[in-house]
Parts: structure tokens; C-alpha cells; sequence
């Protein structure tokens, strides 16, 4: 009887869990189904230098994150078997046209095998650095502040160095635009 009230009291539990995160998404959800910016994925008000970290790349060496210091860094991690990575990715390419010329520079972190990268990047032209790596990727996108692991996750970096955005979950084209526009 004792175990038959803990299995009831542990599916009322988890009912009840999973009701609350589909409120919490209803709730993230605006008029007309647009989604909106959520405090995690909001401009950060008090800045924070972005974490050091050294990866290696699909050109075979190893990148530091400070190569690219003075620029607008949009780190992105993902990985090639995540369908939101996959998603998102094309944005990244066309905004990496865009804005390139004008300081900015997206990085794809991979939590993947170097073999996958490579074949993804050829296959889909990727046209900024890729890093790869497996814990090592995931612990950098802990300091970046992927507290629970997901991917895709980016974080943005303005010229000095200071992270202002983290977003989990894919990243629009509007929200990347809007968040470079005002560092540009």
C-alpha cells in the first residue's frame, strides 16, 4: 500500500511539472505566436568579461578566444546532430556576410567529433571559425552561462570583451540583428 501512495504521489508530481512548463511556454509566447525575450535570453545588465578558452579547429589548430578580440563575437554552441542547430546555422552564414566587414564574428563552438564538423561546414558552406570539441565545449559553454547544457546556445560579446547577450535555444535572425545593430 506504502509503495502503491509513493508512485501515485510521484505521477501527481511529475503531472504537475509537466503542466508547469507548459504554462511557463504559453506565457513566453506573445501575440500571434511570437515569441517573446525571456530574462535568460535578454541583453545582460551587468556585463561579465567573457571566460578564456582554447578549442581546437577544423583547420586542424588550436584557437583561443582572444584571437578574435576587438571584434563583436557571436559564440555559438551546437552541434551537427541538434535539428535547432541545424536550424539556425543558415541565419549565422548569411549574418556572418553581412556584418563581417564591420567587426563582427561569429564562432561555432561544436560539441561533436572533428570528422562530423568538417563534412557539415563543406556541406552547408559555414564561412566563420569552427572549434570543436566534446567536454571541453561544454565546459565553455558552462562559463558562458549554459547552466543546464542545451544546445543551441550562443553568447554575445562586445568589443571589450563583455558578454551581453545569453540565449538558449535558437537564436532569430531579429534578435541577432537587433542585438548587433546596437553594438555596431
Amino acid at each position: 500500500m506504502m509503495t502503491r501512495n509513493k508512485i501515485l504521489l510521484a505521477v501527481v508530481v511529475f503531472g504537475a511539472m509537466v503542466l508547469g512548463f507548459k504554462l511557463a511556454d504559453q506565457r513566453a509566447q506573445g501575440p500571434a505566436g511570437d515569441v517573446r525575450v525571456q530574462p535568460s535570453q535578454a541583453v545582460v545588465d551587468d556585463p561579465e568579461l567573457r571566460p578564456l578558452f582554447s578549442l581546437p579547429g577544423v583547420d586542424g589548430e588550436t584557437h583561443a578566444i582572444s584571437e578574435w578580440d576587438g571584434k563583436v563575437l557571436v559564440i555559438n554552441f551546437w552541434a551537427t546532430w541538434c535539428a535547432p542547430c541545424r536550424k539556425e546555422i543558415p541565419e549565422f552564414v548569411a549574418l556572418q556576410n553581412a556584418y563581417g566587414e564591420a567587426g563582427v564574428q561569429f564562432i561555432g563552438v561544436a560539441v561533436d567529433t572533428l570528422e562530423n564538423v568538417i563534412a557539415y561546414a563543406e556541406e552547408f558552406g559555414i564561412n566563420y571559425p569552427l572549434l570543436v570539441g566534446d567536454e571541453a565545449a561544454i565546459t565553455a559553454g558552462f562559463a558562458y552561462g549554459n547552466k543546464i547544457g542545451g544546445l543551441p546556445y550562443t553568447a554575445i560579446v562586445d568589443r571589450d570583451g563583455h558578454i551581453v547577450l545569453r540565449h538558449q535555444g535558437v537564436l532569430s535572425h531579429d534578435q541577432a540583428v537587433a542585438v548587433l545593430e546596437a553594438l555596431l
